[in-house]
This record gives C-alpha cells, sequence and structure tokens, in this order.
C-alpha cells in the first residue's frame, strides 16, 4: 500500500505525516505500508523547515533526508491512497487524475467526509509545529487503524 501525503510547500505538514505513518506501520509491523510526500507548490529540492525538523526530532522521526518535490500525475498513478490536507490540494490532486483514490486526510481517517482541513505551521513558533505533529499523528494513526482493520478500505 503506497499512501502519498500532500500539502502546499511539502516541507511541513506532508513529510511529517508521511515520517509519522512510517514510522507508525514499522512499530505496528504493517510491512505492505509505504509513505510519501509532495506539494503542489513545492521548491523542488528544499529541505524540511526547521519547525518540522525539530518537532520530529522529539518523536524519534528525523526528516534530515527529506527534499521537497512537486505533485505530479505520475506520483499520483503510483499511490494507491492520496491523502490531502486541505481542499486546495485534493482539488490538485484530483486534476492529475487522483479520482477514486485521493481524499481529504482527515475524511479517509474518519471513514467520512467532514471537510476539515490540517493548519500550514509554515512560519509559526514550535508550539504550532507541536500541536500539527499531534494532530497528523493522530490522523495518521486513524489512517492505519482502518487500513489495518478493514481491507475493503484499502483502495485496489
Amino acid at each position: 500500500m503506497k499512501l502519498l501525503f500532500v500539502c502546499t510547500g511539502n516541507t511541513c505538514r506532508s513529510p511529517m505525516a508521511a515520517a509519522i505513518a512510517r514510522h507508525l506501520a514499522a512499530e505496528r509491523g504493517l510491512p505492505y505500508v509505504a509513505a510519501a510526500s509532495a506539494g503542489v507548490g513545492a521548491a523542488v529540492g528544499a529541505p524540511a523547515s526547521d519547525g518540522a525538523l525539530l518537532v520530529a526530532l522529539e518523536h524519534g522521526v528525523d526528516l534530515g533526508d527529506h527534499r521537497a518535490r512537486q505533485l505530479t500525475r505520475e506520483l499520483v498513478d503510483e499511490a494507491d491512497l492520496v491523502l490531502a490536507m486541505g481542499a486546495s490540494h485534493l482539488e490538485r490532486i484530483l486534476q492529475l487524475g487522483g479520482e477514486g483514490k485521493a481524499h481529504l486526510l482527515t475524511d479517509f481517517a474518519a471513514g467520512r467526509p467532514g471537510g476539515r482541513h490540517i493548519g500550514d505551521p509554515f512560519g509559526a513558533d514550535l508550539a504550532e509545529y507541536r500541536r500539527t505533529y499531534a494532530e497528523l499523528e493522530t490522523e495518521v494513526s486513524r489512517v492505519l487503524d482502518r487500513l489495518a482493520a478493514d481491507p475493503g478500505a484499502r483502495p485496489r
């Protein structure tokens, strides 16, 4: 199962979400889960933001090797499930052929539509990054719970 997390710049939310997914999948013994990230407006090659790096390290997750990449049709095609941080990201994923496998992260995690986006901590203080990380950890955990419990929830 290839998960692709999508945000704007691919330096905060989506790399944290992908790293959280990899970390939790390893802890839970879910070898079929792979996670990556991309941004709809990425500065290709940019590292994770300082806040994302620091907060991830506080949780034992290393984003030091992360480099931003632009969302492409190929990345969408390769993914089994594409999870967007907000409605504008979801719209772009759909434009790139993600119909049927693209969702807002919070909608897929809940198993129903709700339309809640994950706020962007870019440029904020560490407290905001910590809040965002905790929110992502909760939502990604719910995604993995859903995938592990219900094979029918896994896109084909």
